[in-house]
Formats: C-alpha cells, structure tokens, sequence
C-alpha cells in the first residue's frame, strides 16, 4: 500500500524545537510509527530493540539532559519504529524517575516479565511466568514456614525446671536444697538467684 503525504511547508520552528527532551522526541516518533502501524508497519520489538530501549532509559534516568543532547534527531532517526515506540512507552509510563526508587524499578521489572508472557519462544515465556510467581506479592513458590508458639504458666515452668535440674544433679533426700562440688555444698537457687520463694510449692 502506498502513502500519499503532503508536507506542511512554511511552519516556522519555535526557539526550542532543536532542545526537545528525549521523552518528547521519543512520543513524537511513536507517534508517527503508530500511525504507520495501521498501513502494516511491524512494531513488535525484538531482542536489539529492547536492548536499545532499555539502554535508553536507563541513560535517560541517570542524566536527562545529557541523554537529550545525545540523542538528537539525526540519531533517533536511525532507530528502529518498534525500538522508540517502546523507549516512548516506556517513559512515559515510568517517567524520569524510572530507576529512582526500587518501587518504580520492581514495577518496571514486573512489567516487562509480563511483556515477555508473549514472547514467541516458549521457554522464555515459561521463565518470565516462573519469576513473575516469585515477586514476593505472588509468593507463588515461596516455601513458607510455620512456627507455633506454646504458651505455658509459672507453674509449669517451675515444675519443667525442676525436673531438669533432678535430672542433672541427684537431691539426697535429706539434702533437698544442697549440691555438692568439689565437696563444698552449694544451695542452687541461692546460686541461680532464686532463693525468693521460686521453687516453693503454693
């Protein structure tokens, strides 16, 4: 199919046509593509294309005008129509601040992994679906623990220490208080510091 454009001639260029921002030059072409997209122009990206755009934006987050200047019409021009309509939406979805919180970089990832859903190759497909079950709001296939937390009474305590302590240190009957070490005795709870009444049955 053929296209028949008229130029628009004798449009005077405002002072900051040349300075535009590279998220303006970017929606500019994509612009153009998507409308080229309706006569048959392919726009689905392929691996260099999201290179290009990743690259892009990533230059673009760290210094904007810098990335602007870079990027001047005669360079953007020799860009491929799936690779700017991505950067295009890609920017204005995410904005400058696309690498500047890991909020905006999780959604960036998550976004992309679901691009990549309906990637032709079905291994990719099944990665990008495999990590998308792992962000940790979907926690898809993270392994999960329980821990159960038993309360028990003073009294109970009491009588599990005891039985702990006869186990380690045999109590004479007449020397129910007393361990000996190195033949000296030794009273326990006043050792343990609780000779206020712990051990007392009430």
């Amino acid at each position: 199919m053929t296209l028949s454009l008229e130029p628009e001639l004798g449009v005077p260029l405002s002072k900051g046509a040349r300075k535009l921002d590279l998220k303006k030059r970017a929606e500019a072409a994509a612009n153009t593509a998507l409308d080229l997209a309706e006569f048959g122009l392919d726009l689905l990206p392929n691996k260099e294309d999201k290179d290009v755009a990743a690259k892009l934006t990533s230059a673009y987050a760290s210094d904007p005008e810098k990335t602007s200047k870079t990027a001047s019409a005669a360079r953007i021009s020799t860009l491929t129509p799936a690779s700017l309509v991505l950067t295009s939406n890609i920017l204005s979805e995410f904005g400058r601040s696309v690498v500047e919180s890991s909020v905006q970089i999780r959604h960036l990832v998550t976004n992309k992994l679901l691009l990549e859903t309906e990637n032709p190759d079905p291994r990719t497909r099944i990665r990008a679906l495999e990590l998308l079950g792992k962000i940790s709001d979907v926690g898809l296939f993270a392994e999960k623990s329980e821990i159960t937390i038993t309360h028990q009474s003073t009294d109970d305590l009491k009588a599990k220490l005891r039985r702990k302590l006869e186990k380690l240190v045999p109590v004479e009957e007449e020397a129910e208080e007393a361990v000996f070490l190195d033949g000296e005795s030794v009273d326990l709870e006043e050792e343990l510091g609780l000779d206020d009444g712990f051990f007392d049955d009430d």
